[in-house]
């Protein structure tokens, strides 16, 4: 049998290669649109890759994706992180797991995986074709005819995985469509907030461990590491946020206000207790010489500011309103965010194939027989942290069985 895979990513090789350990017999190949492969390896984690998670909880690593959270559930119980990991080390791929249980070749270079992966295909004899971009797929006597307008001959598959990765506008799926597939409109993922009227900016290069985000006129609300860039704001809990919010996001045309708690969870009246005990100790300091909350201190200097308070008033010339003022500043801190930004070049969509038209337990189309999808064509996404690296390798692992196979 022939079996043709659409897109040389993560996703697509790593199906080439479960295709290929099932069915040795069968005649495997990759069609790519460009000159390369595994790009989105090659840059992931900063060109580090991260692999996948350290948590290994199913429902934990489901909370992880704003679309496809209940199909992720029957998806990861074939092929979950523990498996993922089992694979590439029991290759020779030595990971690590860090403190923010994110997984790493020990390497800390993307080219350990891809070159892992390369070894795969090369071993299976699996080719692929580079500068082969699908214009049409035609279903014939029950093959595949794909074709492209870059190349005079089509090719014919007994059967079919689409591994294309996301596509920042509807009309990247239009030769899907033409099939009848169904697909969810695409709108972006993993992006961070514009703050253009904002003097926040000149704060660039300031993290914050523990803050705490809200969308305010929503529930969306999101906790972690904030960092503050020459834009705006970036960070897991920004990125988290935009995620989860992705559609709501899109339809305000990104013109939105956020809430920022820097000191985390600290209550307030613990706030304003440590306020007036540094108030009663060292009374004669300026406020901004006093570093509290784990706020950094040209943050500080910038919320006292901001407060409408003189930077330099000393504890003891700080009233009840003042301080209350201040307070309200460190736990509601609001900015106009208006634009985003793409988060590197890690491009996220939500959107994609209708999971409702999909069989999670195969990977296979409910409307179309012998043709499945993996990875980020179909709309299932994850926030960072190796999630969406992990829908790759589990929907790829299961479209590899080709379960229709008689």
């Amino acid at each position: 049998m022939r079996v043709g895979i659409i897109g040389a990513g993560a996703a697509g090789v790593f199906a080439a290669i479960q295709v290929k350990n099932n069915y040795p017999n069968a005649r495997v190949e990759i069609l790519e649109k460009s000159k390369k492969c595994l790009a989105k390896v090659k840059i992931s984690g900063g060109g580090r890759c991260n692999v996948t998670t350290g948590i290994e909880e199913i429902a934990k690593i489901c909370a992880s994706y704003p679309r496809g959270k209940n199909q992720m559930k029957k998806i990861l119980h074939q092929f979950g992180s523990v498996e993922t990991k089992e694979w590439f080390q029991s290759r020779g791929v030595k990971l690590k797991t860090e403190s923010d249980l994110r997984v790493f070749p020990i390497s800390d270079d993307s080219q350990t995986i891809i070159d892992c992966l390369l070894q795969e295909l090369k071993q299976k004899n699996i080719p692929i074709s580079y500068q082969y971009p699908i214009d049409h797929i035609k279903l014939s006597k029950g093959d595949f005819e794909v074709s492209s307008k870059r190349h005079e001959h089509s090719r014919t598959y007994t059967y079919l995985i689409i591994a294309t990765g996301g596509a920042p506008k509807i009309e990247g799926y239009t030769w899907l469509e033409k099939i009848g597939l169904q697909i969810i409109p695409p709108v972006p993922s993993l992006f961070t907030f514009n703050v253009p009227k904002s003097n926040v900016r000149k704060l660039m290069g300031i993290a914050v461990p523990h803050a705490i985000v809200k969308i305010l006129g929503t529930k969306l609300i999101s906790q972690g590491p904030v960092l503050i860039t020459h834009w705006g704001f970036s960070g897991p809990a920004i990125l988290k946020l935009s995620a989860f919010a992705a559609r709501d996001l899109h339809q305000s045309g990104y013109d939105f206000t956020i809430s920022i708690n820097w000191t985390g969870t600290i209550d307030q009246n613990v706030l304003k207790e440590n306020i007036l005990f540094e108030q009663q100790k060292q009374g004669r300091r300026k406020i901004s010489q006093v570093k509290l909350f784990g706020v950094p201190a040209r943050l500080w200097t910038y919320l006292i500011n901001k407060s409408s308070m003189s930077a330099e008033a000393t504890f003891a010339e700080l009233g009840s309103k003042s301080i209350n003022k201040l307070i309200h500043m460190l736990c509601n801190d609001t900015y106009r965010i208006q634009g985003k930004t793409t988060f590197k070049e890690e491009f996220v969509t939500a959107g994609g194939i209708d999971l409702a038209t999909v069989d999670t337990h195969s990977m296979e189309s409910k409307t179309i027989p012998k043709l499945y999808f993996c990875g980020e064509v179909l709309n299932i996404d994850g926030i960072t942290g190796g999630f969406n690296f992990q829908a790759a390798w589990s929907t790829a692992f299961i479209a590899g069985k080709l379960k229709s196979v008689s």
